[in-house]
Parts: C-alpha cells; structure tokens; sequence
C-alpha cells in the first residue's frame, strides 16, 4: 500500500503536468510486483505500457544494430508476424532525426504492423536545468500523426511539462516505479499519541 501510493502520487504530479500527453511507466517495476506497480500508475492517472514481452513488439536500438538498420528491423518483424498470424502493436525505437525519416519511408512502402515511434533520448539537457525539445518536435512533425509518438530519456517532475507540449502522444518515464519514494502511512489506532510522537520525532 505505501509503495502504491508512492507511485500513484508522484504518477499524478507527472501526469499533471504531462498534458496533453499520455505519462507511461516501463517494465522497470520491482520483482513480482509488475501488476501492482502498473495497476498504481493507472490509479494516478497514467497509462499503462507493455506488459511483457508478449503483448507488444519493441523494437530497441540493440535490435537495429544486430539488424543492420531500422528497415530491415521493422522487416524482419513484419515478416514473423505475418508468417505466425500475429496481431499485436509494435513499436520502434529512433534515436535521430534520420532514423524517424527511414521509418516513415519504409512504412509509406510497405504494409507493416508498425503503431508507434518512440522518440529516444530527443530531449536535450542544457546547463541551466531547462531542457531543449526543438529535435523533439521536429521529429513529432515529421511523424505528422502517421503514427503514435512516444518521447522516452530526461524526463522528470521538471521537464515534464516542456515535453508534453511538444505534441507527443505518450511520454514514459521509469522513475514511476524503479525508483519512487514509497508513502509513509501508519496504522495507528491511537491517533492523538501518535501525532504526539510523530511530532516529537518530527515525523509529523
């Protein structure tokens, strides 16, 4: 319960804060506890991302790299999905302006599964704590809504919001859940002594 409410507040605070954008978490949740970590973004108000490794294809940068490029990744799973008869959603994973422009080149050729393009790492940090987005929504006006755009690195309460105006639908962030501070709550029945002590102790 203290872990839920950790993640579903500060969930609430990004989600906020995200607006018009969609705030996702990651599979970076604690062993054992995905269902109730995801289930804890959802009660803040965001959504929920793949669950495992079944339910949607990501295509990661290791992935392009083996495959010796994003083409020939998106190929090769538009191929096996095809062959298996599988219908699940799939993302991929841009890190340059080039490769988002590769991506809306194959997909106007071919008829592939693709549903969306994260943005990775778009988000510039400048040395003042701002960040700069003007790679993120050149990249988002590229995409010009041909597909769902997530923007994913230097996300946090701070910059939450710049990046949610660059007109991303999601934005996923795993300090959600890999590194949330969990709610402080007591189950104290004698609540007057228990605010006596916690002021003494100045928990309170």
């Amino acid at each position: 319960m203290q872990r839920m409410s950790g993640i579903a507040t500060l969930t609430k605070a990004m989600a906020d804060a995200a607006y018009p954008a969609y705030m996702l978490e990651t599979r970076k949740t604690a062993p054992c506890l995905r269902l109730l970590d995801k289930w804890a973004v959802l009660i803040g108000g965001g959504r929920n991302h793949r669950m495992g490794l079944f339910d949607m294809v990501m295509i990661k940068d290791n992935h392009i790299s083996a495959a010796g490029g994003v083409s020939n990744a998106l190929e090769a799973v538009d191929l096996y999905l095809e062959q298996r008869n599988l219908k699940v959603e799939v993302e991929v994973e841009t890190r340059t302006l080039e490769e988002v422009k590769e991506v809306l080149h194959y997909a106007s050729q071919t008829n592939t599964s693709l549903t969306r393009i994260m943005l990775d790492n778009m988000v510039l940090p400048l040395p003042n704590g701002d960040v700069d987005i003007s790679m993120l929504k050149e990249a988002v006006q590229l995409v010009n809504g041909k597909f769902e755009t997530e923007a994913s690195g230097n996300v946090t309460l701070d910059t939450v919001h710049k990046i949610g105006q660059s007109g991303v639908t999601y934005i996923s962030s795993g300090s959600l859940t890999h590194s949330v501070k969990a709610l402080d709550i007591s189950l104290k029945i004698d609540t007057e002594l228990a605010l006596k002590v916690g002021r003494r102790t100045g928990r309170a």
